[in-house]
């Protein structure tokens, strides 16, 4: 395969394999195969820049000063532009790390067959162009004390395959003829596996012809990235720092070259996109490429988890690739994933640069669904617009990074509603929420959790873990069922910066304690939350139990109450209806909520509407 650098794709080995030896092993110019990766790496990093180009300078200018169909028609094709560019620079970036993996498996045997050949040439054996090695006469004979004859030993490729003779030669030479034949068979097999596996990954490395990339061609990049991951496994993903802290992992990524930096986002976007500690742009970019992989890999499945969180992927893709409205936050995509229920993290504003952080937590049947990418991220949208009205510079995130449980029938099915989640889920957040504060540019950023309905039990979690939740000043729980501990005092930030609100309609507030639900077998047999409410009320009016530990909005609590809309009613023309449990982040059905969680994720909580505990 030719390529930029001017050397062949194979660097001199043409795809050998078997018939490689070790006079060929070690004349293979690895430089030469970096050479070429070099040439891969400038192709990338120049389809990248067309890409940034047109996304944040042509269609923004052509929609700004253009209307009409024909406008609309140069932006399509502009799209359809970058997309190309896209693919070219996650190709080209596969297959300089291809190259330089491969040349980082050439050098390490060349490495093991120099010190063999060393160690031959100080003991003056032969190695033969067959790999096998002469030995002189050494020792002494038992009988006549005349030396012991020289002799020629063979390499075993795999010496802990082979069935010991149990016959050791007389001659001491014998033993170290053995190993140096041994190491250079060694070090010859490795190689030529390597070519063979390097040879098949990069041959897989090209376009079809045409200039549109479908779906299709997203899900051959999906597998052309797997099989680079897999082979590069010991050239970068060892370097990848899983088990150190967010500031560690900060470090790591600084202390990277340049060229290492482009490797890593073009092999392992879906881990350097997802891990805590890393800029906010440097996961905004890799979760965007990965985004496009993770697309083109759902799409070749017809099952239907796949086509779920297809939909949601592909909804998420056009809200990123959206011209910006003036006044709107610009949206960064800081985490992407399909494991579990599939994963998501989106920041409406910058959360390195941002003085005001907040990341709210979704709960109970929230998944990476169509759902979830139109209204669940809209909350954060529509919290941030808010919160930019209040204060200097503010990001609000969307933070699914865990698994929520699931009920088919939203809160009736309360069985499901376990701790396990919760406490999973708490130390992911810790984990995030610590990224996010190592990561801001500011001496000290104001940082504000916030948990809606089960997610406020994913937040009560998180600050039970040592030290709680780093660098946040401010915690609000809405809807909240209860949150794992029976006192704000117990959350790790003062009673005083804890935030509740309740509406009076919303009935997921006010369920029942378990024991006081499993009266009558209200919850499992009558009919849902309705019934689980009204039956554990009827059972201990005036209660201050719900369903995970103590009202965080009663007096016993200690929270600060602050003042919500009371939503729809739990029975009306309609029926019934749960609503007033989803409408605390909705400007247009709840402003008074709205911008009191904008006043607390901004540092004014002097400012916010407080009412009674109940």
């Amino acid at each position: 395969m030719g390529g930029p650098g001017g050397a062949s794709g194979l660097g001199g080995l043409g795809g050998l394999g078997t018939a490689l030896t070790w006079a060929k092993l070690r004349e293979v110019r690895c430089a030469e195969l970096e050479e070429a990766a070099d040439g891969w790496g400038r192709a990338s990093n120049r389809a990248d820049a067309a890409r940034d180009r047109i996304d944040t300078q042509l269609v923004n200018d052509l929609r700004r000063t253009q209307k009409g169909e024909a406008a609309r028609a140069a932006v399509r094709r502009l799209r359809r532009l970058s997309m190309n560019f896209q693919y070219i620079y996650t190709e080209c970036g596969l297959l300089r790390t291809a190259l330089n993996s491969l040349a980082h498996e050439m050098k390490a045997q060349q490495r093991v067959l120099r010190g063999a050949l060393d160690d031959a040439a100080a003991l003056k054996f032969t190695v033969h162009a067959d790999g096998s090695v002469s030995y002189p006469a050494a020792g002494e004979g038992l009988v006549d004390g005349k030396p012991l004859a020289g002799g020629r030993a063979s390499g075993v490729p795999n010496p802990g395959l082979a069935v010991p003779s149990g016959l050791v030669g007389p001659n001491p030479n014998a033993a170290k003829a053995q190993d140096i034949a041994d190491r250079v068979a060694r070090a010859v097999r490795a190689a030529g596996d390597a070519d063979w596996r390097y040879a098949r990954i990069l041959r897989g490395l090209k376009a079809e012809e045409g200039l549109g990339v479908p779906a299709v061609t997203w899900t051959d990049a999906a597998g052309d990235a797997a099989a680079v991951r897999q082979a590069a496994g010991g050239y970068l993903r060892q370097g990848i720092s899983h088990d150190a802290s967010p500031a560690e992992r900060k470090a790591w990524w600084a202390g990277l070259t340049d060229e290492q930096r482009e490797e890593y986002l073009a092999v392992y976007p879906d881990q350097i996109g997802n891990l805590d500690g890393i800029p906010a742009l440097v996961r905004d970019a890799a979760n965007r490429d990965n985004l496009q992989l993770l697309m083109g890999k759902l799409a070749g499945r017809d099952d239907e988890d796949a086509v779920t969180k297809l939909a949601a992927l592909r909804e998420i893709d056009r809200q990123l690739r959206a011209v910006q409205k003036p006044g709107d936050p610009p949206m960064y995509l800081l985490g992407i994933g399909d494991q579990g229920n599939g994963r998501a993290i989106v920041s409406y504003g910058n959360p390195d640069t941002s003085k005001n952080v907040a990341a709210y937590v979704p709960g109970l049947n929230t998944s990476l669904d169509e759902e979830f990418a139109t209204n669940d991220l809209k909350r954060a949208r529509d919290l941030a617009i808010a919160a930019n009205r209040h204060g200097e510079s503010a990001a609000a995130i969307t933070w699914l990074g865990y698994d929520a449980p699931q009920s088919p029938d939203g809160w009736g099915t309360l069985a499901v509603a376990g701790g396990g989640r919760a406490e999973d889920g708490g130390r992911s957040f810790t984990g995030f929420m610590g990224g996010l504060a190592v990561t801001n540019e500011h001496a000290d950023p104001h940082m504000t959790a916030i948990g809606h309905s089960y997610g406020s039990r994913t937040v009560g979690a998180a600050t039970q873990q040592q030290g709680g939740i780093p660098g946040v000043d401010d915690i609000v729980f809405v809807g909240s069922p209860g949150v794992g501990v029976d006192s704000a005092d117990d959350l790790g930030v003062g009673r005083e910066h804890v935030f509740v609100g309740a509406a009076s309609n919303d009935i997921v507030t006010k369920l029942p304690a378990k024991e006081q639900a499993a009266v009558g077998a209200a919850e499992i047999l009558v009919g849902g939350p309705a019934a689980a409410y009204l039956f554990g009320d009827l059972a201990d009016p005036g209660d201050d139990d719900v369903w995970f530990g103590k009202d965080p909005a009663s007096e016993s609590f200690g929270a600060r109450r602050f003042e919500v809309g009371n939503g729809p009613p739990l029975v009306g023309r309609g029926g019934l209806s749960t609503d007033a449990h989803s409408e605390y982040f909705n400007p247009a059905a709840d402003k008074s909520s709205v911008d009191n969680m904008a006043l607390i994720a901004t540092g004014r909580s002097h400012l916010v509407r407080v009412e009674e505990p109940r």
